[in-house]
């Protein structure tokens, strides 16, 4: 208790006023024991005093979902399961083969491994017969297994990470109630009235698979939602190259299981959360590598859409300078498209090199710009009483400047709401497909509209085909924010309620700009029935994906202009009742002087969050109903801009 308290008197001197508590190792009280929660609660009743919040995280360390390894020890009825490869057999031409398959097995291959070809074998009454052709074969016999991705846990005496505890069945809504009573329920029970106080809510750490994920009602629902019997599918799946029509119904298997995570996980713990008047925040695994986070997450947006704050993981050196890393607008992205206030970003855990104040500083900024307005600065591992610290900027004096600073510049950029104007469709289904170019050409797309100023959001096939509202020519979404442009990238494919509804917005006087590859299929309730997509001619289209003038005039007119071209300036906008916010960021190694347009009028304003003092700037009203004012940005620097009418 004293450590304790010891740390929250040193935390709250640094400006924090939340914490959120992580289990560690070598606890006097094992995680999820009685002993843990009652720690717990006295941490938060210290916090009370101290006038700060509490958040904690939902698992004894990560992934979130395996109970601290009550699900290997209580319930593996309920563990993780997978599709996997469970037997190899290598097979030389003219070769006979007779096996026997387990109850388990959904299917068998032969791979060539000359050439790459496949062929899917037969299995009859739990045997298969097969004689290899020419080549040289290898015989793969799937099953679907209990089979958990690594956990770290704190309960593990090896602290590896490794398969001893099993995640619960993300896809199976039994295992998830089973996983709320143990953990947010007995949470609830002991904190009695501070839970949604002082006590704030659960983060979910990284839920992810990492293999292709099963379970017994999925084929039940395969056929319910997409109409066709996915089975005689499955082991295709494992094919050294799968032909055209395995990638699409692989693709419906994954539009399948990802809506099932999100029903069955994601859904049922941000709905208890809300029942219970606390907020479910989380963030996935891999944000800032697409292809690699939609194998195992299925959909970010999907996913995000049951939680209260998104998020996105910046632990390790994604950012840095030098380095193009737009990944930070996923989690924005999803907050101002779901009609949440606050996108947050778990930072600095286990960067390397290890920042400094200054650079730590620099990281904010390069996240704050991109509509992170919540960070969960990482790493207080150990007692602050020790003068351990992983970290040497936590020891700096500058640090509370800098907590203050974010502090500040996190509220103001959470107020008000969102004022891009253009979204950039993300091509999750494209991805699915197997097309990773989608996402090159995404990422291409927003690094061009972010040096040039254009603040913009992703926008999810959901969103285009179903939530966003369309008024007048523009699509706004739960935030209140409209966009009047939506930029295609290079895909494959799109749904036909999202082209559908694009072809109105476009009618309607909103510009839709294909830029690169047009997509072939376009997909009504299976990939594998999908049709080619047809005339597209009712939007812009530019083959090179280049920002051609034709493209420029066919977005809105931009609500920053500098004086002159300057890629290494980053721009934020937010509309306020009664004022414009803009918030500039030099990422550059230049002192930068510029004169500057910005779309608004009235009196402009400096508000400095390091300071927190407001003041008044020259400006002058400029065409197009802008205002012009003259700002000095030092290399590294950042500006926030108040138009106040």
């Amino acid at each position: 208790e004293k450590v304790i308290a010891t740390d929250l008197d040193a935390l709250h001197a640094m400006g924090f006023r939340s914490v959120l508590i992580e289990a560690g190792y070598d606890m006097t009280h094992p995680y999820l024991s009685d002993g843990w929660f009652e720690t717990v609660k006295m941490a938060v009743e210290h916090a009370k005093k101290r006038g700060m919040r509490v958040w904690v995280e939902d698992e004894g360390k990560y992934p979130s979902g395996f109970a601290g390894g009550k699900f290997t020890q209580e319930r593996p009825d309920l563990g993780m399961q997978a599709l996997l490869v469970a037997e190899t057999i290598k097979v030389a031409a003219g070769e006979k083969v007779t096996a026997r398959v387990s109850d388990a097995a959904v299917g068998a291959i032969a791979a060539n491994l000359d050439d790459q070809t496949s062929h899917l074998l037969p299995v009859d009454d739990g045997e298969l017969r097969w004689t290899a052709p020419r080549g040289n074969w290898e015989v793969r016999i799937i099953e679907h297994q209990f089979k958990t991705s690594q956990t770290r846990s704190v309960n593990n005496p090896t602290r590896g990470k490794d398969e001893t505890n099993t995640l619960c069945d993300y896809i199976n809504p039994e295992a998830s109630r089973e996983f709320i009573k143990w953990t947010h329920e007995r949470y609830k029970k002991y904190i009695g009235s501070e839970f949604g106080n002082t006590f704030m809510g659960f983060m979910s750490d990284e839920p992810d698979f990492a293999r292709m994920p099963w379970t017994q009602r999925l084929p039940d629902e395969f056929m319910k939602r997409k109409g066709y019997d996915v089975r005689p599918w499955l082991a295709a799946f494992f094919a050294p190259q799968p032909n055209e029509q395995t990638r699409r119904v692989k693709a419906d298997f994954w539009d399948v299981w990802s809506d099932m995570f999100r029903e069955s996980f994601f859904g049922q713990i941000g709905n208890w959360c809300r029942d219970n008047g606390v907020e479910y925040i989380a963030h996935l695994n891999c944000e800032d590598r697409m292809p690699v986070c939609v194998r195992a997450e299925g959909d970010f947006f999907r996913q995000m859409r049951e939680v209260h704050m998104p998020g996105v993981d910046t632990i390790w050196d994604q950012i840095w300078p030098g380095k193009v890393s737009d990944f930070p607008r996923l989690a924005s992205s999803a907050a101002h498209l779901f009609g949440r206030p606050r996108a947050f970003s778990e930072s600095f855990a286990a960067y390397k090199p290890i920042p400094n104040v200054e650079q730590a500083h620099w990281i904010i900024n390069y996240q704050l710009v991109r509509g992170i307005n919540m960070f969960l600065i990482m790493y207080y591992a150990c007692s602050v009483t020790t003068g351990e610290q992983p970290y040497p900027f936590f020891a700096s004096p500058d640090f509370p400047a800098l907590v203050s600073y974010a502090n500040r510049g996190c509220y103001l950029l959470s107020t008000g709401r969102p004022a891009a104007k253009i979204a950039l469709y993300h091509p999750t289904t494209s991805m699915w497909l197997g097309d990773d170019d989608s996402n090159t050409s995404l990422l291409d797309i927003a690094r061009k509209l972010s040096e040039q100023q254009r603040d913009f959001d992703f926008v999810d096939e959901y969103s285009l085909s179903s939530m966003l509202t369309l008024t007048d020519g523009t699509f706004t979404n739960l935030s209140g924010q409209s966009y009047s442009a939506v930029i295609i990238p290079s895909v494959t494919a799109m749904s036909k309620a999202a082209l559908d509804r694009l072809k109105l917005f476009a009618a309607d006087g909103g510009s839709v700009i294909f830029l690169g590859r047009l997509p072939k299929l376009m997909v009504e309730r299976a990939f594998l029935h999908a049709s080619a997509t047809g005339d597209l001619s009712w939007a812009a289209y530019e083959p090179s994906g280049e920002f051609t003038p034709d493209v420029i005039n066919a977005l809105p007119e931009p609500d920053v202009m500098l004086s002159q071209p300057c890629h290494e300036v980053k721009c934020l906008h937010r509309k306020w009742k009664d004022a414009d916010l803009y918030f500039l960021f030099n990422e550059g190694e230049q002192h930068l002087s510029l004169s500057v347009h910005l779309e608004g009028s009235g009196q402009a304003q400096l508000w400095d969050p390091a300071s927190g003092t407001i003041e008044k700037i020259d400006s002058k009203p400029a065409a197009d109903g802008m205002t012009e004012i003259h700002i000095d940005i030092p290399a590294h620097g950042s500006a926030f801009v108040v138009l106040a009418r």
